[in-house]
């Protein structure tokens, strides 16, 4: 192993302990506070596949729990994205939603809420996850179809761009009308859909959300070397004999079947997938070998930090994760960004 691929390694094995730590205190801590030892014996019984026992067994079993593990996922996924469309534009102010999944999702959601009770459409399990996640989808073929404007049908990276910050301002206007002609009722669900929540975290939402990062995350992974060339130009990656568009279009399909889904779930959860990467450049470079995992890790430990805060510092009462997101990150990547040159 070479000196640069030990000290990757090393500093992946330290990112896992600490988001490892962060999970731990993450199920501990709330609005209550389960021993180690009734964590374990909870654990147990969930893994031999019997019901704890006491009402705190259950609450570990089917709340805390479920919440934790989607909490990791969503922030691996949202990491992730971060990554993916950051090397992608080579651009460091881009993050996942840019190409409209996140606004979209939002705009379905919004939707959702205010023609959902008009119509007394029942607030099923799957009802609201799912008109985000198709708002999500349509909003991105949206930019697609718009940028593709090449004699080729080709899309260019400065296009896709502009296309997609056009259509997330077009998205907003469409949730603030939604907003504005809402009744108070939907309009609070809409202002905290928007600033992200984990309280309707469900071990069914565990299983897909964490399918889709699992599978979005080794995909992405298998085109790091690729993603590196691109940096360097487009025409530079092609004369290295990189398949320039489609590796766009599988590198932008990651990314919103990552981001929609993960969105659909938990609602619009901004901040994490733009700074994590940041974070990784200042600590090992820019190597999309490297970001890609490290991405997965640290996302997942910053949001679950975040729930954390969310959790215990109002409780029993609990902060829009949104919020506690941006207040927590922020610290961290400013001190960070003091103490190391960083270069994108």
């Amino acid at each position: 192993m070479t000196e640069g691929g030990g000290r990757r390694g090393g500093l992946l094995a330290a990112l896992a302990a600490l988001m490892a730590v962060t999970a731990i205190a993450s199920i501990r801590f709330g609005a209550i506070d389960f021993p180690l030892r009734q964590m374990w014996t909870a654990t147990v019984a969930i893994v031999s596949g019997h019901t704890p026992a006491t009402l705190d067994g259950r609450i570990f079993a089917e709340l805390r729990l479920p919440r934790a593990l989607l909490c990791l996922f969503v922030g691996a996924g949202l990491g992730v994205g971060g990554t993916l469309m950051q090397a992608l534009f080579r651009n460091p102010i881009v993050e996942p939603g840019l190409v409209g999944t996140s606004s979209g999702a939002a705009l379905g959601a919004s939707v959702f809420f205010v023609l959902g009770a008009a119509l007394h459409v029942e607030t099923a399990a799957w009802t609201l996850p799912l008109a985000a996640c198709v708002g999500g989808v349509l909003s991105t073929w949206l930019v697609f179809a718009l940028a593709e404007t090449g004699s080729d049908g080709r899309a260019s990276i400065v296009m896709l761009l502009l296309t997609g910050l056009a259509v997330n301002a077009l998205c907003l206007s469409g949730i603030g009308f939604l907003s504005y002609v809402a009744r108070d009722p939907q309009a609070r669900s809409i202002v905290f859909w928007n600033l992200g929540t984990l309280s309707g975290a469900s071990w069914r939402a565990v299983g897909i959300v964490g399918a889709v990062t699992t599978v979005g995350t080794a995909a992405a992974a298998m085109y790091a070397k690729q993603l590196n060339a691109l940096m360097i130009g487009e025409e530079e990656a092609a004369y290295l004999g990189v398949n320039v568009r489609r590796l766009k279009l599988t590198i932008l399909a990651v990314n919103v079947a990552i981001v929609a889904v993960a969105t659909a779930f938990t609602g619009v959860i901004a901040f994490v997938g733009l700074i994590v990467p940041h974070i990784l450049r200042m600590l090992h470079g820019a190597d999309n070998r490297f970001l890609i995992v490290g991405s997965a890790i640290l996302g997942g430990t910053l949001l679950s930090l975040a729930d954390l805060v969310a959790r215990v510092s109002l409780r029993p009462a609990e902060l829009p994760i949104g919020i506690v997101t941006s207040i927590v990150g922020v610290p961290i990547f400013l001190t960070l960004l003091r103490r190391r040159r960083y270069v994108f």
